[in-house]
């Protein structure tokens, strides 16, 4: 059982989002950092599809009150147990009774805690992520609060086998970690992003050259008005070469649309199931978990390349995730 003291902002029970609802108005939601979520869940022998805690700028405080497999992924921040300082990016077991607390981000905007056995929260048309608006799916359909209490799901063997091997070292210390962790390639430097690889949009041909050449070439800033919806973007008006009108159509993370004020959005997790403005661009999906990682304030500039590439991008990622999991794996035969 975790009992949470202090949600921290924004705590919110997350998978990999609700598909095959979109024709019904229901949003996809799920983990912003999708990439972090999932590794966070090998690490501690979860399918990748296991619910996580998300938490945004700053973390949660829980108590554990049973001994607990967990792991940390995302944004690097200060975490202790009991007072030490606890590890990321590995599997971790906490004692019975221990306390996490986990301060600010210091690079990046969200991180993720995954249990093992994952959460026991109930499924919402095949998902147990949290539809904040529609206050459905998660931790009863909301943010986490003082007093709430998670109970941990069924754990499988590679779980087991962590935590029998992990248990002996729990004698005179609130935790202990396994040695190994995971490869750098696979850890994002998000403060080193120098920009986010796109290929153009569906009305890319429509806008202006000048507009164009901006988008590629000046920086934007995240305005203070972006949330899991959406990041506002603030920098050069981009335009369109004549007014166009448009039938709303599709849309998916990262999307990048253009309102009639010419800042563009850059859609996220909680995307809206159809847009009706100008898409200039869509984010390559292998630099979706450094979008995610960005925060009001943050600059933030485009490269375009083809879609052969970005495709080429997408497959080193999973096949990157792929070693891990087998790693894992031959470390706990």
């Amino acid at each position: 059982m975790l009992k949470i003291k202090k949600p921290g902002l924004l705590s919110t029970v997350q998978d990999l989002g609700r598909y095959g609802f979109q024709k019904h108005g229901v949003i996809v939601s799920g983990a912003m950092d999708s990439l972090a979520h999932r590794i966070s869940n090998l690490l501690v022998g979860n399918e990748e599809i296991h619910p996580t805690i998300e938490f945004t700028l700053l973390g949660p405080v829980i108590e554990f009150t049973e001994t607990t497999l967990i792991s940390i992924c995302g944004a690097t921040m200060n975490a202790t147990i009991d007072g030490q300082s606890l590890p990321l990016w590995r599997p971790v077991l906490i004692k019975k009774g221990s306390e996490l607390r986990i301060g600010q981000c210091q690079d990046g905007c969200r991180a993720y805690i995954a249990i093992a056995g994952g959460l026991n929260v109930s499924s919402i048309m095949n998902s147990k992520s949290t539809y904040l608006r529609a206050e459905i799916g998660g931790f009863k359909g909301r943010a986490l609060k003082p007093d709430d209490e998670l109970k941990p799901g069924q754990i499988g063997s590679l779980s087991k086998n962590m935590i029998q091997s992990l248990t002996p070292n729990l004698i005179n210390s609130p935790f202990t970690e396994m040695e190994w962790t995971v490869a750098s390639e696979l850890i994002p430097t998000h403060h080193k992003k120098a920009y986010i690889r796109v290929t153009p949009g569906r009305q890319y041909h429509l806008f202006s050259k000048d507009s164009l050449d901006n988008f590629f070439n000046e920086p934007f800033n995240i305005t203070a008005q972006s949330d899991r919806m959406g990041y506002r973007l603030e920098g050069p008006r981009l335009k369109l070469q004549h007014e166009e009108d448009m039938i709303s159509e599709a849309v998916s993370f990262g999307t990048i649309q253009v309102p009639s004020n010419g800042n563009p959005i850059i859609l996220l997790a909680d995307r809206q199931t159809i847009g009706g403005y100008p898409k200039i661009a869509q984010v390559a999906t292998a630099d979706l978990p450094y979008v995610a990682q960005l925060k009001p304030g943050d600059r933030v500039a485009f490269k375009e390349i083809t879609v052969e590439e970005a495709q080429k991008l997408y497959l080193k990622q999973e096949w990157n995730l792929q070693q891990l999991k087998q790693g894992i794996a031959l470390k706990l035969r």
